[in-house]
């Protein structure tokens, strides 16, 4: 009898720890899904980049983060930076996991993109190891006019690698990539504005909110191309994460015949003019939404994203939801 109440304790308690480990309605920031094999692996801001595990897409276990510890060349290049990484991307191509992410000083354009690669993403494997590369590209305040933040890889028709990144200054920015997907190809001082809230390239955005100057308000961030059928969709966010209640978040949606754009919005308005139609916005649900990443898996498009959850608090959830496309659009499902 003794052995069999052990029994019983030792299985109740596997059960417990097992329930423990795996959450719905997880708090995530920036998330980002890839499918490998059977399991469903979301990257999000966090120390170190935070990492989910799933077998459903409804239960989550929280696994180690990415780095152990800040990357040097991060902690060389960004004055205090200890190690908190925000919005990572990844892709797959040739054999490896690509993981972009940005290093970066809050508010300002003290920023830095990196990349790590990993032959796996199942932290079980033997071979899995995160090996990272890093710098890709870096903003600097008073010589570039924009934030090296918010990466998102997206491939050309003819199979070249390009870089979507951002964060208000002046806009979203495209530059291309060589082919190890390690390092700029061109010229960063020429890379061109795919968006901005600015519908004229000299109108000056109020800042608002203790915003930089520079910065202004120009709140458009978190960009991610997505191409369907004959359009590349460029996906972007706009207004005010970060503040709980008060947040403003949005989505908004353009599209393209080509990689570099002009992206226009169902009016016909070009996204680096100001344009941008709302795909997605806050409710009585949640206070805001935004940076959302697209995937496409068990035979269905997905939009990952955040939102601030108004029967919480406002504390930032995940939400994935399929990604339907009516008329040459896309639209947010159930």
């Amino acid at each position: 009898m003794k052995k069999l109440t052990i029994a019983i304790l030792l299985i109740t308690s596997c059960i417990i720890t097992h329930a423990q480990e795996l959450k719905t309605g997880i708090s995530v920031h920036d998330p980002v899904i890839m499918k490998q094999d059977s399991a469903y692996y979301i990257f999000c801001t966090g120390m170190g980049i935070s990492m989910w595990s799933s077998a459903d897409k409804v239960h989550w276990k929280r696994e180690q983060p990415v780095f152990a510890s800040a990357p040097q060349w991060a902690v060389d290049a960004i004055p205090g930076f200890k190690g908190h990484i925000w919005a990572p991307d990844i892709s797959y191509y040739n054999g490896l996991y690509y993981l972009f992410y940005s290093v970066s000083a809050f508010g300002k354009n003290t920023s830095a993109i990196g990349v790590a690669t990993n032959t796996t993403l199942h932290p079980n494997d033997a071979a899995y190891k995160w090996v990272d590369h890093g710098k890709v590209i870096q903003s600097v305040p008073g010589n570039t006019n924009w934030n090296a933040i918010d990466p998102n890889l997206i491939m050309d028709k003819d199979g070249t690698p390009y870089l979507v990144f951002g964060s208000f200054w002046d806009g979203l920015k495209l530059v291309k990539l060589n082919n190890d997907r390690l390092s700029v190809a061109e010229n960063i001082e020429n890379i061109p504005t795919i968006a901005t809230r600015r519908k004229a390239v000299n109108e000056n955005l109020p800042a608002v909110d203790g915003n930089p100057v520079d910065a202004g308000g120009n709140a458009i961030e978190g960009p991610f191309i997505y191409r369907h059928d004959k359009y590349f969709y460029l996906f972007a966010s706009i207004d005010y994460c970060c503040k709980g209640p008060k947040s403003t978040y949005k989505m908004i949606i353009g599209r393209s015949k080509t990689l570099k754009g002009p992206y226009l919005d169902k009016t016909g308005l070009a996204m680096n003019k100001g344009g941008g139609s709302i795909l997605l916005e806050g409710d009585s649900n949640w206070y805001g939404v935004g940076h959302n990443g697209v995937a496409h898996f068990d035979g269905d498009d997905y939009i990952i994203y955040h939102g601030y959850d108004a029967a919480d608090r406002g504390i930032s959830k995940l939400q994935l939801k399929k990604l339907n496309w009516v008329n040459g659009w896309p639209v947010i499902g159930e």
